[in-house]
């Protein structure tokens, strides 16, 4: 129970008695409240306080108390009676049986983000768990959560948690996340969790009345910065790194999203993150599992994906919200609020080639020159999609693609992420072409708290220009809209969830697919035509892929047809609705002609 001389904080029930443990570095004097019972607890160098509790039982209410003020335990594993509650004591034992797992590389995976609460009926872990099969079977090996910690009431997003080590008890509590693990990885999917460690929600958060969590050294857009550099920054920093180590390695889970590390600030002599990879990559070491860190971040820096021997801070990849905006603003046309940097065909050539779009040119939106070339990193760190929860959530009515795009132009959304050389990451429903929205939503019980949101979101949206009424992110109704229809069933649905299901085989089977080195995909722009050419290939295997963004059929040249020969056409009778089917068609050896909002793959003969 240490880590780096540090001990670990919250309570350790060994299934009779507990280790109560806190840091309160600047406190003289801190109790453990059972009920009526008062137990003084001893401090020890590193200013961590500690107590045994004999004869104990698993669900018994406690609290903290200093200064005479009774205060949940900020490391608390159970918050049953929400954030302003007293903290649980739980047994956290699990029997496991995915003792032959070893885990998914970055690399291989087809990550699903979903959001427990509208992802289901119930909205909770079980509910996962009752769709586990169908996404199994849609090809997807790694179910992305968003963040599952305790937040204030019963439908939040999860960013706003402020308990880190506690499993939000709505959802199912940790004994019901532990499930959900174990009966992913009996179906050989890997499983991510979304974790927050740049920020802590506003209410229900007490972590301050402990100690200096936070700095005023630096700012953030969602409050108070969390310290990981300045003074007694070594017990918040171990807290973190506490939190990180439990999921991975307690909970099973397989990787985490690290929400937005542009905002963990540390200018210490070892960032934060990289001594967080070290310590996850110990963790792999002795567990022999493969354990995955992919952060979100909006620096376009390799630096946090390179090699810690090369001088970075060794996660294993990154979201592209670039690839995103690329591709968003070429197929809807939207070039408004951070979309104005984007809108050329170019940018997603720049992203399919270079993952980053902006490398050291001039910025429009950020009005400075941006980035840099991640010239020595492989496709297989790099994490793209369509839609995402920001990318939906952040918009004025939550819309989905499913709002603005024809038909086959998702069906061509859909093909660039699939197709792509990097990771691709889908958003719950996408396959089948959800068209419920995924809007904003919380349960806050501070109304001025509320009132601070609802005035935040208008805000934000005035910035993209958008007409309308904001959806109130408080109202119960907001949060019922978002829940999945699952309406797959309908024709639109039928033929996407199965257009979905091919693409992943093909790229889960294809040899050509395979290739993660630059020199494996050579991306080419056909002159004068909204046409990308992904001409990929691997050992023995070669393929062109065909992303036609035209809104009208195209005639396209290109040497290697001459001896190529189609496998696949997004406008094929199968992937159409009814009565609708035109397939593409050749025109001579070396020439097609390509249907607007199309994808076509042939194969021919590697070099």
């Amino acid at each position: 129970m240490t880590i780096n001389e540090y001990p670990a904080v919250g309570a350790f029930y060994d299934g009779r008695n507990c280790l109560f443990s806190v840091w309160a570095p600047q406190s003289e004097k801190v109790e453990l409240v059972i009920g009526e019972g008062v137990y003084s607890m001893l401090r020890n160098k590193r200013e961590f306080w500690t107590v045994i509790v004999e004869d104990i039982e698993s669900g018994t209410p406690y609290w903290f108390r200093m200064n005479g003020k009774n205060l949940p335990d900020p490391a608390s594993r159970s918050q049953a009676d929400g954030v302003h509650g007293p903290s649980f004591v739980i047994d956290t034992e699990f029997s496991w049986t995915d003792n032959s797992w070893k885990g998914i590389p970055l690399s291989e995976m087809i990550i699903y983000e979903l959001h427990v609460g509208t992802f289901s009926p119930s909205g909770n872990f079980d509910g996962v768990i009752s769709r586990l099969d169908y996404l199994k079977d849609l090809g997807i090996n790694a179910i992305e959560l968003m963040p599952v910690v305790q937040f204030p009431g019963n439908r939040n997003w999860g960013y706003d948690g402020v308990y880190p080590f506690a499993v939000h008890h709505d959802y199912g509590g940790a004994t019901g996340l532990m499930k959900l693990v174990d009966e992913a990885h009996r179906r050989s999917i890997a499983v991510i969790l979304d974790v927050v460690y740049n920020h802590q929600g506003p209410e229900g958060n007490y972590l301050g009345e402990y100690g200096p969590y936070f700095t005023d050294k630096y700012k953030t857009w969602w409050g108070k910065a969390i310290n990981f550099d300045d003074s007694w920054c070594d017990g918040v920093r171990h807290f973190y790194w506490q939190n990180a180590l439990m999921w991975l390695d307690e909970f099973h889970v397989d990787g985490l999203r690290l929400d937005a590390v542009h905002a963990i600030w540390d200018f210490s002599a070892s960032h934060f993150i990289e001594e967080l990879s070290r310590k996850v990559r110990d963790l792999e070491n002795r567990v022999g599992q493969k354990k995955v860190l992919i952060a979100e971040f909006d620096l376009n820096n390799p630096r946090y994906i390179r090699d810690r021997e090369k001088g970075g801070y060794g996660l294993d990849g990154q979201w592209i919200d670039e690839f995103h905006h690329a591709l968003h603003a070429v197929v809807t046309g939207e070039t408004n609020g951070y979309y104005e940097d984007f809108g050329e065909l170019t940018h997603l050539i720049k992203s399919f080639e270079h993952s980053y779009v902006y490398t050291g040119q001039y910025s429009r939106h950020r009005k400075k020159y941006f980035g840099v070339d991640p010239i020595d990193r492989s496709y297989d760190q790099f994490v793209v999609f369509a839609q995402n929860h920001d990318q939906i959530g952040n918009r004025l009515l939550g819309d989905r693609l499913t709002v603005s795009l024809s038909f086959e132009a998702l069906k061509l959304v859909a093909g660039a992420v699939l197709l792509a050389p990097q990771v691709p990451l889908l958003f719950m429903g996408e396959e089948y072409g959800e068209k419920n929205p995924f809007q904003y939503f919380i349960s806050h019980t501070d109304a001025q708290l509320v009132k601070m949101v609802q005035e935040g979101r208008r805000k934000e949206f005035s910035y993209f220009e958008w007409s309308g009424e904001v959806p109130d992110p408080q109202d119960e109704d907001t949060f019922e809209q978002c829940k999945l229809s699952w309406s797959s069933t309908a024709d639109e649905g039928a033929v996407l969830l199965s257009y979905y299901k091919y693409l992943i085989s093909f790229r889960k089977q294809r040899v050509a697919m395979r290739g993660k080195e630059r020199k494996n995909v050579n991306v080419i722009q056909i002159p004068e035509k909204k046409i990308i050419v992904l001409d990929r290939s691997f050992m023995t295997d070669r393929i062109l892929i065909f992303f036609n963004f035209e809104k009208d059929q195209s005639q396209v040249s290109h040497p290697l047809l001459a001896s190529a020969t189609k496998i696949f056409d997004s406008s094929a009778a199968s992937w159409m609705l009814s009565g609708k089917a035109s397939e593409s068609t050749k025109v001579s050896t070396d020439t097609i002609m390509i249907n607007p909002e199309s994808v076509l793959i042939f194969e021919t003969l590697a070099s």
